[in-house]
């Protein structure tokens, strides 16, 4: 029976927003688990009463409802059948916070270390934490029980929640909080459902027979991280049923139940101090496996904050992620293993001292062949690499992943080294070579098989290898379910676990708390099955799926797509740096993020029944909002090309269905500058007109708010020109090609021209040879046919011309940079392609090595001392690095240069131009850009190297930026 108009009711009703078309649907069918399950909606409740009539309709329509937060859960909790609740936007709030009882209350959508920034000035933070913990949320932390690498210091989820704010089944509002023994008594008296959920625990856990059949069959108790069912091994050493002081808080049982039991509006944490200050990590380097493991028991024994490992399969992975190669650079030759081990103190000289003996301890143990000690920024870049684990597996080019499924399981330090010994005879056997990393310290690692889930024998091994490393953690009474939860891939063997007895107390507890089933059910109890609702279809036949750019090095833009895990990365916020996701951060709607759109693409490519599958509307909505800024290539662990993606989608869709008068004119603007460069006065006036600008914007759906770039009055070419034949240098250092692209021919002349002039000051010939545009305009909008034609021509002008003697020089990143990355994916002559691309390099790029040559000096720039902020293009953040720019305004000895911390401008070429996508442009900018600018003082000088970032900055700050070249070419002496 369809539900639609039941739904639409819905929508009617509450004050969030509901979902239940193809595309929002598609997009929550997954989360960054193996699984797949297509929900009825998508609800986006704003309050308590939202989720009530939530509720109801899921009691009434015998449907279901499943929590989400950021939807990172591995083992499946965040997908079903049901109707996904999303509190990730509206449930935000931080609610109370009393830093004398160093509590916090918050509600489930708070990001954990959003939280933890809000609490450092009080010397506080909220210790547990997860590799995703810029974009995680408490609910779902909460939810899951994590732990992270903090948790051999301060325990886990579980041990900081002192109250949790829930709504029941029945649509009643209970507190669960610690309660006395006499309290507890008191409320199973309740005529209530609260009445009956106390009634039950009591009658289900008071008899010593069960207790002690609880305490033969849980994990060890001195397994910390363990997760496996509901928490009836922790409420069993409460006052009430045992002679301790430790007081009854059913939320013990809430923490790690997955939603299955009530649905959370606000938690309360215990919180605690903030670690010692200082710290040193020792990054001890094996050859095998083997001699890691058992290095991990002596160096625990050193107060470690931190023993968290990588093997060699995670760091190799690393080689090929731009920003987690900055992150390497302490890896000593070729590890099998690294133990990543941090010591802290309060003064330096007592972390030195504790690192000593730490580095000793190794030393003297003989199995390591390399410890380097970590101080300072080197710590956090080391611990950003093991981070991002989970994402750079994704990087594994092919239809063979790491798959989540035995990767939680949690064993005894002293059972570590002989558990991963049998692990790794099981995985022989079945010719796997598996992966190991993580929680060392904690006994904890997460291990991977590589299959193959599209193949139906390798969905066999994939039952197969659970079961028997279920069996495996059993002999060793560990947790098959450490920290990432049971979900999916993991409660089937719950019964395994625990035993039969105890899976049945689990079985009543559920169905008290929720008889109708209606709380993300198929996890815990009554499970879904472990091999089935996978991501893929198991032997499919592949869909062939003809492109003009060339993904062939991620074997077709099928699997490019499929590269995204949905770790989630991109929807980390501007506080915690980056780029990515920009239009995420501005609407904070999953539609908008990198995933949805990898994900997006991926389902109708998979699932269309379309002659041209890239035609569908669902996709052009979700690649809307896209601004191509890259930052995912080289932000995203995955590294999944969501620009290349949006740029081939838009070329298919246009095939069926036109291009737009707006679109073809932004795409050819360089003809048209060329047309009206022939009378700049007159196009300038047009332009700046405020009648007649009103009317052209008007007409091409351009925002009002917006200033139309000026043509300057003479080409760069022709300026060229002019001067060619009277440069005489004298000291010629180096023969350059310089790369008079599109916008600065035409709208930014003056700075070609500073830059020629600087160059030739410098002792450098400049060529300027006749070529093409470079095509990022057609790019952007779709034109790839036009782009391949730029690219063509450009790659045969330049390929018996550039080499590492005479390098490409070029100005705007977007334009130069497609020689380093479309022109790869277009260009027929992929060898001549490849080669120009190694020799190609933005203008600061070029300067730096110079200055590192010796070829460029300070003396030869002015002593006056000027403060400069400067603003990175995010194509140059993507695909090279802000410290070029850096370098070049640092040159002149007085001249004090601070990097932005920002993303992207907002502005993204003819984006922030389009008068529906305006609004979300000016947020983009104001997240951390226009703030810095404006903050600034008058004589502090702004600096931009991005046509359009320039722009932006002046539209949104009426600041005028100038080039770093032009502020170089400036301070000559």
């Amino acid at each position: 029976m369809s539900l639609s108009p039941q739904l639409q009711e819905l929508r009617r009703k509450i004050s969030g927003e509901l979902f239940f078309d193809d595309l929002i649907k598609a997009l929550y069918a997954t989360d960054a688990s193996v699984y797949r399950m297509l929900p009825l909606a998508v609800a986006y409740p704003k309050d308590k009463d939202d989720i009530k009539q939530l509720i109801e309709f899921a009691k009434t329509y015998k449907t279901s409802l499943i929590p989400r937060t950021a939807g990172t859960s591995l083992a499946g909790q965040c997908v079903g059948k049901g109707i996904v609740v999303d509190v990730s936007k509206y449930f935000t709030e931080i609610i109370e916070f009393n830093e004398e009882a160093q509590t916090i209350t918050v509600q489930p959508g708070v990001v954990r270390d959003a939280l933890n920034n809000y609490l450092k000035p009080y010397g506080l933070f909220f210790g547990p934490n997860t590799s995703t913990s810029n974009r995680c949320m408490i609910g779902g932390m909460v939810g899951n029980n994590s732990s992270g690498t903090t948790s051999i210091q301060y325990g886990v989820t579980r041990d900081k929640v002192l109250e949790m704010h829930t709504i029941l089944s029945d649509g009643s509002e209970v507190v669960f909080e610690e309660l006395s023994s006499e309290a507890f008594q008191q409320k199973t008296k309740e005529v209530s459902l609260e009445g009956r959920i106390y009634k039950t625990i009591y009658s289900e856990l008071a008899s010593e027979s069960v207790q002690n059949q609880i305490t033969d069959n849980f994990p060890k108790p001195e397994i910390h991280r363990r997760n496996t069912g509901y928490a009836i091994d922790e409420l069993i050493k409460t006052d009430v049923f045992s002679e301790t002081t430790e007081a009854f808080n059913m939320c013990k049982l809430l923490s790690g139940s997955e939603g299955t039991l009530a649905f959370t509006t606000q938690i309360t944490l215990k919180l605690d101090m903030l670690p010692p200050q200082e710290s040193i990590m020792v990054a001890a380097h094996f050859s095998s496996i083997e001699s890691c493991l058992n290095a991990v028991e002596l160096t625990m024994k050193h107060d470690l904050y931190n023993c968290e490992m990588m093997d060699k399969t995670i760091l190799d992975c690393t080689k090929h992620n731009k920003t987690q190669q900055e992150n390497r650079s302490f890896i000593e030759g070729d590890p099998q293993a690294i133990l990543m081990c941090e010591v802290r103190a309060k003064t330096k000289q007592d972390v030195s001292v504790l690192a000593d003996k730490l580095e000793k301890a190794i030393e003297d143990s003989g199995l390591s062949y390399a410890y380097p000690k970590l101080i300072g920024n080197d710590v956090n870049k080391a611990n950003n690499l093991r981070s991002a684990g989970l994402g750079l597996l994704g990087n594994m080019i092919g239809d063979k992943k790491s798959a989540a499924c035995i990767e939680d399981t949690a064993v005894a330090l002293s059972d570590l080294a002989n558990y991963i010994s049998e692990f790794s005879k099981l995985m022989k056997a079945y010719k796997q070579d598996a992966i190991y990393y993580a929680h060392a310290g904690a006994g904890e690692l997460h291990l991977r098989p590589i299959l193959n889930l599209k193949k139906s024998e390798d969905v066999v091994l994939f039952r197969k290898i659970t079961t028997d490393v279920a069996h495996l953690v059993k002999k060793y009474n560990g947790s098959m379910s450490g920290e990432h939860g049971d979900g999916i891939v993991r409660a089937e063997f719950i019964p395994l676990m625990i035993g039969e007895a105890n899976y049945e107390i689990l079985k009543r507890i559920k169905t008290v708390f929720d008889a109708d089933n209606i709380f993300n059910p198929g996890k815990i109890v009554d499970a879904f099955p472990m091999d089935k609702s996978l991501r893929y279809e198991t032997d499919r036949v592949e869909p062939e799926i003809k492109t003009l750019l060339d993904f062939s090095a991620s074997q077709g833009i099928l699997r490019e797509t499929e590269k995204c895990n949905g770790s989630g990365d991109c929807r980390k916020l501007p506080e915690f740096g980056g780029t990515m996701c920009p239009s995420y951060r501005a609407t904070r709607n999953e539609k908008d993020t990198t995933r949805a759109r990898a994900n997006a693409l991926r389902e109708f490519l998979t699932n269309s029944d379309k002659e041209n599958k890239f035609n569908h509307k669902e996709l052009k909505t979700v690649f809307d909002l896209c601004l191509s800024c890259k930052a995912c290539a080289s932000e995203c662990p995955s590294s999944v090309d969501v620009a290349s993606l949006k740029a081939e989608f838009l070329y298919q869709y246009q095939k069926e269905n036109g291009v737009s008068l707006r679109t073809k004119l932004f795409a050819y603007n360089n003809k048209l500058n060329d047309f009206g460069s022939q009378f700049p006065k007159l196009t300038n006036f047009v332009f700046s007109n405020k009648i007649t600008s009103s009317i052209l914007k008007k007409s091409l759906s351009i925002a009002k708010e917006r200033s139309l770039p000026l043509l300057s009055n003479k080409s760069l070419s022709k300026q060229f020109q002019s001067i060619e034949n009277k440069v005489d240098v004298k000291n010629k250092i180096k023969t350059i090609y310089f790369f008079n692209d599109e916008f600065l021919n035409h709208l930014d002349a003056s700075i070609g021209m500073d830059a020629i002039q600087l160059l030739i000051a410098l002792n450098y010939d400049v060529k300027l040879i006749k070529h093409a545009e470079s095509g990022r305009a057609f790019l952007s909008k779709g034109l790839l046919e036009q782009a391949k034609e730029c690219a063509d021509k450009n790659v045969a002008i330049f390929k018996n011309e550039v080499s590492q003697a005479t390098p490409l020089i070029g100005i705007e990143p977007s334009a130069i940079l497609t020689f380093r990355d479309e022109y790869i994916k277009l260009a027929d002559d992929k060898n001549s392609a490849k080669a120009i691309a190694e020799n190609t390099f933005l203008i600061e790029e070029f300067i730096q090595q110079e200055i590192k040559q010796g070829n460029i000096k300070p003396e030869q720039f002015t002593l006056e001392a000027k403060t400069i902020m400067f603003h990175g293009h995010c194509h140059q953040k993507s695909m090279s690095n802000q410290l070029s720019s850096f370098a070049v305004l640092n040159l002149p000895k007085n001249y004090k240069v601070t990097i932005i911390p920002s993303g992207c401008c907002g502005m993204a070429g003819s984006f922030g131009y389009e008068k529906e996508h305006y609004e979300v442009s000016m947020n983009v900018g104001e997240q951390t850009l226009f703030p810095a600018v404006r903050n600034a003082s008058k004589e502090t000088l702004i600096s931009a190297n991005g046509t359009s970032c320039r722009h932006q900055i002046k539209d949104g700050t009426n600041r005028e930026a100038k080039h770093p070249i032009t502020i170089l070419k400036e301070a000559l002496v």
